[in-house]
């Protein structure tokens, strides 16, 4: 035998390896239920895969819906194509807390959002929700953790939901089932480049 034909037949049994075991472990996965991912971290990248996820379910004909905490005082092209489609977009759209600088106003405007969300929270025609940012909310404490743990709970058992946004709190890094983590390598922004519609927003 060709020191080639050893080297694809030892890659033949490496990969039937490899196999089996994905194999097992799809076999013992077999509780179907709704998922609380979070997505976190300093890096670019959070909200993106948030509302890529969105997109996913949209395609695969599911009812969805997105809160915005934070963001909204500027043109969206993520909301600019999924209403087309059905989300529905509940938006904070006081910009950034360092603009406000009113811990009150933007409390108040929180809070409202918060409670679309709990609405959403508990209608089971909804299938997936995206909580784009309210990881700030509870750090500010313009959310309080005890109720969007109780809310996030108590939710129809097949709904998922995304949350996303940097120092996610621990509590809800314990409840959820999918956390990642983003990493900043290297921003364009630190190197003065201009935020690129389409791109960046």
């Amino acid at each position: 035998m060709s020191s080639e034909n050893i080297k694809q037949q030892r890659h033949q049994q490496r990969q039937q390896k490899v196999k089996e075991q994905v194999d097992a472990r799809i076999a013992n996965a077999q509780q179907e239920k709704g998922l609380l991912l979070v997505i976190t971290g300093n890096g670019k990248g959070k909200s993106t895969s948030g509302f890529g996820t969105i997109a996913r379910a949209v395609g695969h004909g599911k009812q969805c819906a997105v809160a915005q905490f934070i963001k909204g005082t500027w043109e969206n092209g993520e909301r600019n194509l999924l209403e087309k489609l059905g989300v529905e977009f509940q938006v904070m759209a006081t910009g950034f807390t360092w603009d406000t600088q009113n811990k009150q106003t933007d409390t108040e405007a929180a809070q409202q959002v918060w409670q679309e969300c709990r609405r959403m929270l508990n209608d089971e025609s909804l299938d997936v929700l995206l909580f784009d940012e309210l990881t700030y909310m509870v750090s500010y404490g313009y959310l309080d953790l005890d109720e969007v743990v109780e809310a996030l709970q108590q939710r129809p058992p097949m709904q998922s939901v995304i949350i996303t946004g940097r120092g996610a709190h621990r509590t809800l890094i314990e409840l959820a089932d999918t956390v990642s983590e983003v990493k900043n390598i290297k921003h364009a922004f630190d190197s003065g480049v201009k935020a690129l519609k389409g791109v960046d927003w």
